[in-house]
């Protein structure tokens, strides 16, 4: 019998462990806590959720609703417990928290194929005593010992111990009649930039920064340091060292002409492409520890930013991930392992994916791969029209530059043949092609034996 280990028992880790027991796999799940605690967790319950009980929308025409229908499809078992466990939260999918934790914590129990342990691994080399397979699935804040033989493994310049994202707007959102396309010292007159730009007039630059230095900050927690805020400043402390300093940083105007006056602007944002087909972009520079309501209210005061619609919004605290883009591949495997001879795969919040069902899909795909590689088969492709192929696709691309985690969104998808102005009716669209693609994914799986019980219930439900 293959013996797989398993490092964390959170959403990706918990998903993981029923995935391999289930297909006949001996799992060995370690969880540090509560032998050794975090800041933010309170129990030792298995899939403890730390922050909001929601685990967003389930509308089938999102991103994150399309989301949970390929959970659904491949038999998530730590979806299907949070169904089990949901409470009233309009159109999104919240759960009870601790009943939905006690719940995975029991069935990881009482499974014969898993033997949880308390207790703290601290390096890549532990994990892999005895084992065929290695799954680290540790979450943002894994302890320093292990993220400190991740580091040694990989090479340090491959790791991040601090989060420092900027917001990402999606671009159908944006008021093009008030941005204009320029790169800084580049002829006004017609050339195509490499970024939008967002022109404020003095008054409305000194209402920004007014607003922007008074805003609602998260409260920063034990684990964070002064050394992040020296190093990644946000864009509001820059703007408390006086009205003007932004202007003369990010927001610089310098080398650029606003097209609709003639003239160099107050001060402007620039705007740069997150992904090749211009569906959002980034506000360069804009680090921020603003709550998602602040950000929301004080970046809408953007000329061009009014109704903008956000990706993602900025971040800035403690939260280990790996550089995926140069370290995994789109199984989730680490590339190289330093001299480490068992097959590494990293999943969750770790491998650097934002979000409670983008974790628990990562566990998910984790678990098909290591079960192909030991099982001696080859697993099928995830289509890229799929949400969790997307982000892959994505997360594990070695030209994306600058990676932060990231969440499944429209924004990284990849476009459809025909245009489709409606929005509404461009979601769904997106919807549809990527429910055909999943149902072909799950045919080659079921073919080659991966898809399991849950799923091929799950398969016969639908």
């Amino acid at each position: 019998m293959k013996r797989i280990s398993i490092i964390g028992a959170g959403l990706a880790g918990s998903e993981a462990a029923l995935q391999l027991a289930d297909r006949g796999f001996s799992v060995r799940l370690v969880e540090m806590r509560p032998e050794k605690g975090t800041p933010v967790h309170k129990t030792g319950l298995c899939a403890e959720l730390v922050c909001s009980n929601s685990l967003k929308s389930t509308k089938p025409e999102s991103a994150a609703g399309m989301l949970k229908a390929e959970l659904a499809a491949l038999g998530s078992q730590v979806h299907a417990a949070a169904l089990d466990n949901a409470v009233a939260a309009g159109g999104a999918l919240a759960v009870d928290r601790e009943a939905f934790a006690r719940q995975i914590t029991q069935r990881i129990q009482e499974h014969p194929g898993i033997s949880l342990e308390h207790a703290e691994v601290r390096s890549v080399q532990q994990a892999c005593e005895g084992a065929d397979a290695v799954i680290l699935a540790s979450g943002p804040l894994t302890s320093d010992a292990l993220a400190e033989s991740l580091s040694q493994i990989t090479g340090s310049d491959h790791m991040a111990f601090y989060d420092a994202a900027a917001p990402i707007v999606m671009a159908d959102s944006l008021d093009m009649g008030k941005l204009f396309r320029q790169s800084r010292y580049e002829d006004a007159g017609g050339q195509v930039g490499d970024y939008l730009n967002a022109p404020f007039s003095r008054e409305e630059y000194e209402a920004f920064i007014e607003q922007l230095v008074d805003a609602d900050r998260v409260i920063r927690r034990e684990f964070e340091t002064r050394d992040l805020f020296q190093a990644c400043q946000p864009i509001e402390e820059i703007a408390r060292k006086g009205v003007d300093a932004p202007r003369f940083g990010t927001l610089k105007p310098v080398g650029l002409t606003d097209p609709a006056t003639g003239r160099r602007p107050w001060a402007a944002l620039q705007l740069r492409a997150e992904d090749a087909h211009g569906e959002s972009y980034n506000l360069v520079g804009f680090q921020t520890n603003l709550t998602f309501p602040e950000q929301k209210r004080v970046f809408r005061m953007i000329p061009g930013l009014e109704q903008a619609e956000f990706a993602r919004y900025g971040v800035m605290h403690r939260n280990t991930f790996i550089n995926a883009p140069k370290l995994l591949t789109p199984e989730l495997r680490l590339r190289s392992t330093g001299g480490v001879d068992v097959p590494v795969f990293v999943a969750g919040q770790l491998a650097g994916t934002e979000g409670y069902c983008e974790a628990i899909r990562s566990g998910l795909h984790a678990a098909l791969h290591v079960a192909a590689l030991l099982g001696g088969v080859e697993a099928p492709q995830l289509p890229v029209e799929t949400a969790f192929g997307a982000l892959l696709a994505y997360a594990t691309d070695p030209d994306t530059v600058d990676y932060q985690p990231m969440h499944v969104n429209f924004g990284i998808m990849e476009p459809l043949e025909q245009r489709i102005r409606n929005k509404g009716q461009r979601y769904a669209a997106y919807a549809e092609r990527g429910s055909q693609a999943l149902g072909r994914y799950c045919d080659e799986l079921r073919a080659c034996g991966l898809l399991g019980c849950a799923g091929e219930a799950a398969g016969h439900g639908a």
